[in-house]
């Protein structure tokens, strides 16, 4: 059976690496997640500039167009006799978006005054236009809406305004068919674009944007966060196992050594110093928390040196001592013999014979 896993098995620079792995994880998908809204807002609030300034482009022109050029036109023509279409304000405005879109930076903008009721029937609304109507109808404090179309080919993002019969000059072509300019009814015909009132919403002005380019910009540059994310946790990290390996790791090793020697008592005085030679004493000499552990575990050396001296001389003391002890049990033991006694009694007759006779020799 595979063993079960267990942080504390690992080694230091491996736990720091996992665990700042970890952090970073959760830091990448927090923060990419942030990120990725801002961006999509961001993308989406841009597109929305975008639209907002094309739609007044459009008004401006649609402006010009009424107040500047009809009436000039009119002194000098005869819509009668003559349809000039320099004077319908949305023929107008189409022109110079066609024009704008010669540029490539614009070839997929549109602009539509989408009617329910068109002189044009490329003017005529679909569904989903229908629908904006219908809410600028229902709502007249409506001015304004926007958001994204999914269509087939691309994904748009849409701005709309309601398109209202505001003027009663609009009314001598889009009134009653009877009454409309000859040259107007011979060019779009007596059905269509018809019957309008006044102050009547009859459709909307819709500029579609695409919006798939800026939000793949979007992407992009989140991928570009991330990557660089990535590649500066890379050297992050690399660089904390660099210092930890230097800093902490390599001083500690000869401590651990010399702990573990310590504990089995398996290290003399000699191995001692040589341990804190290697590495113990250019610990002790910093000034952070592993140069007090170093001083602390020099301490300890000198105690294990001072201490095995004093072994040392206890033991030699102790072997004289036993040796003394040794020689005097000898000597008694040999004392004991019969062998010695007899000796001791024989030389005590010899010394007494030697005292008489030395005695005798002084009296003659």
């Amino acid at each position: 059976m595979l063993r079960r896993f267990k942080f504390t098995r690992l080694k230091l620079a491996s736990q720091f690496t996992l665990l700042l792995s970890v952090i970073f994880l959760g830091g990448i998908a927090l923060g990419g997640l942030a990120l990725s809204t801002a961006l999509e807002q961001k993308a989406q609030a841009e597109v929305a500039y975008r639209g907002e300034m094309a739609m007044e482009i459009a008004n401006s022109v649609i402006f010009y167009t009424n107040n500047n050029v009809a009436p000039l036109i009119r002194k000098i023509a005869h819509p009668e006799a003559e349809f000039i279409p320099e004077t319908i304000p949305s023929l107008a405005t189409k022109q110079v978006f066609e024009k704008l879109k010669e540029n490539w930076k614009y070839k997929d903008l549109i602009y539509k005054e989408a009617t329910l009721n068109p002189t044009n029937m490329a003017d005529q609304s679909d569904l989903f236009e229908a629908k904006l109507i219908e809410r600028f109808n229902g709502d007249r404090t409506l001015k304004t809406l926007s958001g994204f179309r999914s269509l087939p080919e691309e994904r748009m993002f849409y701005t709309a305004q309601p398109l209202a019969v505001t003027s009663s000059s609009c009314l001598k072509c889009h009134g009653l068919a009877s009454v409309a300019p000859k040259s107007h009814v011979e060019k779009y015909g007596a059905k269509n674009g018809y019957g309008w009132e006044l102050n009547q919403i009859i459709g909307t002005q819709i500029i579609y944007i695409p919006a798939t380019e800026v939000f793949s910009n979007a992407r992009k540059a989140l991928l570009l966060f991330i990557s660089i994310f990535i590649a500066i946790f890379a050297l992050v990290i690399a660089f904390i196992n660099y210092l930890l390996k230097w800093r902490v790791i390599k001083p500690l090793k000869p401590m651990a050594q010399l702990a573990e020697k310590i504990s089995r008592d398996t290290v003399n005085a000699n191995e001692a110093r040589v341990l804190e030679r290697s590495g113990i004493g250019k610990i002790a000499q910093r000034t952070d928390e592993l140069g007090q552990l170093g001083r602390v575990f020099q301490k300890m050396v000198q105690e294990v040196c001072a201490r095995e001296q004093q072994l040392s001389e206890q033991l030699e003391q102790l072997r004289v001592e036993i040796d003394t002890s040794k020689l005097v049990r000898q000597v008694a033991e040999i004392a004991e013999t019969d062998y010695f006694q007899q000796l001791q009694k024989s030389a005590k007759e010899i010394r007494n014979q030697w005292t008489d006779e030395e005695g005798k020799g002084k009296d003659n």
